[in-house]
């Protein structure tokens, strides 16, 4: 009830935006009309897919790859060296300009979409999982070996399990990040998809459109976070010492 508590707020205040302003905010119910509409020609749900689709691909291609670089640059003082430099570029290289250099060397294709928004999230999951592999105790490690446990054992119950607040960090904020970033990249350079179809709501100026498409992508992301992301954070995290009430 805490968490459906703001959103009828938010409803509410909708409600009494349209009232006041009818001509630039639509009401609740025109906006469902519209989705509806939609729904039943299966436009929503098609691109609503193509969009879901480049989300997973753009965030596991981020999450590997950025936890790889991270773990490397948090273990070997050389490696931390020699690629901080790219990094900070990165981080602070904004995502416009990568998603447009993206579409100018790879062309309008799905590569360049799905690169451009991973390569903006694979920075964030290495500098997180840097410091993690950074604070791994070294006593546990060489306990570890002092009782002969393999390699394969080792990272499983004594890494891993260090590292799963880090990845779960990593996670949660990828995930937020990436399907914003997917959506810009819909819009400036692709013919499918959710950020594509509010593109052509806002030169429509037809905001009961862009609402329709978007309200339902932001139901699918909450629901994710909620029953997918939040459980598997608690789970992976299972093992910390919970403090307070």
């Amino acid at each position: 009830m805490l968490r459906l508590a703001p959103l009828i707020l938010l409803l509410l205040a909708w409600q009494a935006g349209a009232s006041l302003n009818p001509g630039a905010v639509p009401a609740p119910l025109d906006v469902a009309a519209v989705i509806a509409s939609e729904a039943r020609s299966g436009a929503l749900f098609s691109n609503l897919a193509v969009t879901l689709a480049r989300v997973a691909a753009s965030f596991t291609f981020a999450m590997i790859a950025g936890a790889a670089l991270g773990l490397l640059m948090g273990r070997s003082k050389s490696a931390d060296r020699f690629f901080d430099p790219i990094i900070i570029v990165l981080l602070n290289l904004p995502a416009l300009v990568v998603i447009v250099l993206a579409y100018i060397w790879l062309g309008l294709t799905e590569t360049a979409a799905i690169g451009a928004a991973a390569l903006n999230k694979l920075p964030n999951t290495a500098v997180t999982l840097r410091e993690g592999a950074r604070a791994l105790d070294k006593s546990l490690d060489e306990m570890a070996r002092v009782f002969g446990l393999a390699p394969g054992v080792r990272i499983r119950h004594v890494i891993l399990p260090q590292l799963a607040p880090y990845f779960a960090a990593a996670m949660r904020s990828g995930l937020s990040l990436v399907w914003k970033i997917v959506l810009v990249v819909e819009l400036l350079g692709r013919s499918n998809g959710i950020g594509f179809e509010i593109g052509v709501a806002f030169q429509l100026f037809d905001v009961a459109r862009l609402l329709a498409y978007a309200l339902p992508f932001i139901a699918v992301m909450l629901a994710i976070e909620t029953f997918l992301v939040q459980p598997a954070e608690r789970h992976i995290s299972r093992w910390r010492p919970v403090h307070g009430i």
